[in-house]
């Protein structure tokens, strides 16, 4: 399987992407420039973290401009698989690709630590090799990851079974006191229609080693190589 890492200036979470894919994973991976107009030849496209265009007007405001997102659009659309983690959840709302908005967190301020997280949804190209209702521990870099979207879109993604991940605590609950940033519905991930597009503010490149202090996040690249062969 072949992977595609788009590089925005200001990108940091790049090389842990690839590192992921290629050495932890086996797969083929390359880097993909914010300018490049093509992605022929990719299975799976992945938009990392990081501060494109250093998080200035609004994140991912300015990247969602970018030449090859208008490639990562058309992608989309022909059923190609995106995977959009931290600031590439914020790219993928701001293209249009997912709905909502990824807002300051409530606290105002940057949160770096492991959240729980439980699976809703295991169904997904992304969470197949997860167990519904499981509670996993991936961290979480980011201070502007509060998903807001109106009711109307929020009743949307639960009748359609469109979220994927929630902040909980260890054992399951979803609680206030288990949502690090004000996130509506406690949302910290979520597909689109097509089920070919996710978004997650947690890293699962930083949770997939288990010198890293946790092997959590491979299931979301598991179950991408697992939907991938079958």
């Amino acid at each position: 399987m072949k992977f595609g890492i788009i590089v925005f200036p200001g990108s940091n979470c790049d090389h842990d992407c690839y590192h992921a894919v290629k050495h932890v994973f086996g797969q083929d991976a390359e880097y993909v420039w914010h300018k490049d107009t093509s992605l022929k030849g990719f299975d799976c496209v992945v938009l990392p973290g990081g501060f494109s265009y250093g998080d200035y007007l609004r994140t991912g405001a300015i990247a969602r401009f970018s030449p090859v997102m208008n490639e990562v659009t058309a992608f989309a659309k022909k059923g190609g698989l995106v995977l959009g983690i931290c600031n590439g959840f914020q790219i993928l709302t701001e293209a249009g690709l997912l709905p909502g908005v990824l807002m300051r967190n409530s606290g105002l301020k940057f949160i770096c630590r492991h959240a729980d997280l439980k699976v809703e949804n295991a169904s997904t190209v992304f969470s197949s090799s997860y167990k519904k209702g499981q509670v996993v521990s991936i961290p979480i870099a980011h201070a502007d990851g509060n998903y807001f979207a109106d009711d109307t879109t929020i009743k949307r993604l639960e009748d359609g079974d469109r979220i994927v991940f929630r902040y909980s605590a260890p054992d399951g609950q979803v609680t206030m006191d288990a949502n690090p940033n004000g996130a509506r519905a406690n949302i910290a991930g979520i597909v689109n229609e097509a089920g070919n597009v996710m978004g997650m503010m947690p890293h699962p490149e930083r949770a997939s080693e288990a010198e890293l202090g946790s092997t959590d996040g491979s299931g979301v690249f598991e179950s991408i190589l697992k939907g991938f062969l079958t």
